[in-house]
C-alpha cells in the first residue's frame, strides 16, 4: 500500500502546502489530520475487504451496500475522471521537473506530458509489463531514498531550525488561512491517494479478516510519518519564505543536501518515482473496466480484450487519450481539483455502506470495524469537512467533475437496454 502513494505526492505537494500555508503548525496539521483520516478509512475498508474479500475493492462494497446503479457510477467516474486525472496530474508533475532541468517551454511540458502517457499506454496495450518485483524494488528505493534525505540534512546539519520559527503564525504573503487549508487539504489528499487500492486484492490473501485491516493501517500509517518527516526536513533546508514553485523548491533543496549536482540528483529521483507510479497506474486501472464488464455492469466494448496482445486495449486507449486531453487543458492543481472531489465523495459513500450493510439481516460473517461506529463516523465528518472546502476552493472543477459522474446514469441505463 505504501508503494502506490510514497514518492510521488511528497515531491509534487509540499511547496505549494508551505507557501500558502506559510505555517509549520499548519503545515504539520493537515499531514496529521490527512493520516488520521486515511487511518480511520483504512480500518473501515479493511473491514469490509475481510467481508467481502473479493477483487474490486469499493466497486464490489457500492455494489453490495447500493446496488448495481451506484457501482456503475463508481466504475464510470474511475474511467472518465478519476483514472485519467490521476494519470494526468502525473505526467504533468513529471514534465514540469523535466522542464526544470531542461529548460523547456509550458507548451513543450504539455507535449511531453502526453508523449510519456502515450508511450507508456501503447507499451501496455502491446503487452510489455513491469514486472512485480521490479515495482516492488521500486517502492524500496523510494522509501529508502526518502529517509536517506531525512538522515543526510539531519546528521551533517545542513538546515537551520529557526526556518520553523515562528510555528503557529502565518507567515507575511502567505494565503488566507481558510482559502490555504482548503488547497492544502487538497495536495495531501492527493499525496495519500492510494490508500484504498489495497482492498482490491482482499481475494488473493489468506484470512483476509486479520490480514487486510492490520496491512491497511500500517501502511497508512508508514505514509504519514514518512511524510511529515520528509515535509519537515524540507522546511529544514529550505526556509518558507524562499519558496516559488515546487521544482525550485526541489532543487534548492538538492544543492543544499548534495551540492552543485543536487538539483540535477532530486529532480532524477523525482521523475523516477514519478514515471514507476505513473507506469503501475497505466497498467493496473483498465483491468477494473474489465472485472466490472464481467458483471455485466459496464460496456463490453470498452473492456474487451485485444485479440493479438490479450490487453484491455480499449480501456487503456481511452484512459490515455482522456488523460492527454486533461494534460493540454489543465494545470496541475486545476486537473487534482477536477477529480478530487468526487474521489472524495465516493468514499465517503462507501464507508457510509457500512452502516448501511450493517442494518441489513444476512448470512455470513459481520462487518468489524475497530471503535465502530465512532470510525466511520469520523471519517465521514472528515469527509464532509473536506468536500465543503474543496467545492469552496475550485468549485468550477468540482461541478464539472460531478456532472461528469451524473452523465452515467443515462449510460446505465443503455447498458442496462443492451444486456
Amino acid at each position: 500500500m505504501a508503494g502506490e502513494a510514497i514518492g510521488v505526492g511528497i515531491f509534487l505537494t509540499p511547496a505549494g502546502m508551505a507557501r500558502q500555508l506559510g505555517s509549520p503548525f499548519w503545515l504539520l496539521a493537515i499531514w496529521l489530520l490527512m493520516g488520521l483520516m486515511a487511518v480511520a478509512g483504512a480500518l473501515c475498508f479493511g473491514g469490509l475487504a475481510a467481508r467481502y474479500p473479493e477483487a474490486g475493492g469499493a466497486y464490489v462494497y457500492l455494489r453490495e451496500a447500493y446496488g448495481p446503479r451506484v457501482a456503475f457510477l463508481y466504475g464510470w467516474m474511475q474511467l472518465l475522471v478519476l483514472d485519467p486525472g490521476v494519470t494526468a496530474s502525473l505526467a504533468v508533475g513529471l514534465a514540469a521537473y523535466a522542464g526544470a532541468v531542461a529548460r523547456i517551454t509550458p507548451v513543450e511540458q504539455k507535449f511531453l506530458g502526453i508523449v510519456v502517457i502515450l508511450t507508456l499506454a501503447a507499451a501496455n496495450i502491446f503487452g510489455a509489463r513491469l514486472g512485480a518485483a521490479f515495482l516492488q524494488s521500486l517502492t524500496w528505493l523510494k522509501v529508502g531514498a526518502l529517509m536517506l534525505l531525512v538522515f543526510w540534512a539531519v546528521a551533517f546539519r545542513l538546515g537551520n531550525w529557526s526556518h520553523f520559527s515562528p510555528f503557529i503564525p502565518q507567515r507575511t504573503g502567505s494565503t488566507p488561512l481558510v482559502a490555504a487549508l482548503a488547497a492544502s487539504l487538497m495536495a495531501a489528499f492527493y499525496s495519500f491517494g492510494g490508500w484504498w487500492e489495497a482492498a482490491k486484492i482482499a481475494g488473493e490473501v489468506r484470512n483476509p479478516e486479520r490480514v487486510m485491516p492490520r496491512a491497511l493501517t500500517i501502511g497508512v500509517g508508514v505514509v504519514t510519518l514518512v511524510y511529515i518527516l520528509v515535509t519537515g526536513v524540507f522546511v529544514y533546508l529550505v526556509p518558507m519564505s524562499s519558496i516559488t514553485s515546487d521544482e525550485t523548491f526541489m532543487a534548492q533543496a538538492g544543492q543544499l543536501l548534495f551540492g552543485a549536482a543536487g538539483s540535477e540528483i532530486m529532480v532524477a529521483l523525482v521523475i523516477l518515482c514519478v514515471l514507476g507510479s505513473l507506469a503501475a497506474l497505466l497498467i493496473l486501472s483498465p483491468r477494473v473496466y474489465y472485472a466490472m464488464a464481467r458483471d455485466g455492469l459496464f460496456f463490453h466494448q470498452v473492456a474487451r480484450i485485444h485479440l493479438r496482445y490479450g490487453t484491455p486495449s480499449r480501456a487503456i486507449a481511452i484512459q490515455a487519450i482522456l488523460a492527454s486531453l486533461l494534460v493540454i487543458l489543465g494545470t496541475f492543481n486545476q486537473i487534482v481539483a477536477y477529480f478530487i472531489f468526487v474521489a472524495v465523495f465516493f468514499l465517503g459513500l462507501t464507508v457510509a455502506g457500512i452502516i448501511r450493510l450493517k442494518g441489513r439481516i444476512s448470512e455470513g460473517p459481520a462487518i468489524r470495524v475497530p471503535g465502530y461506529p465512532l470510525t466511520p463516523l469520523a471519517f465521514l465528518i472528515l469527509v464532509g469537512m473536506l468536500l465543503f472546502l474543496l467545492a469552496f476552493n475550485s468549485p468550477f472543477q468540482a461541478f464539472f467533475g460531478a456532472a461528469v459522474v451524473l452523465l452515467g446514469l443515462p449510460a446505465f441505463r443503455l447498458v442496462l437496454r443492451r444486456d
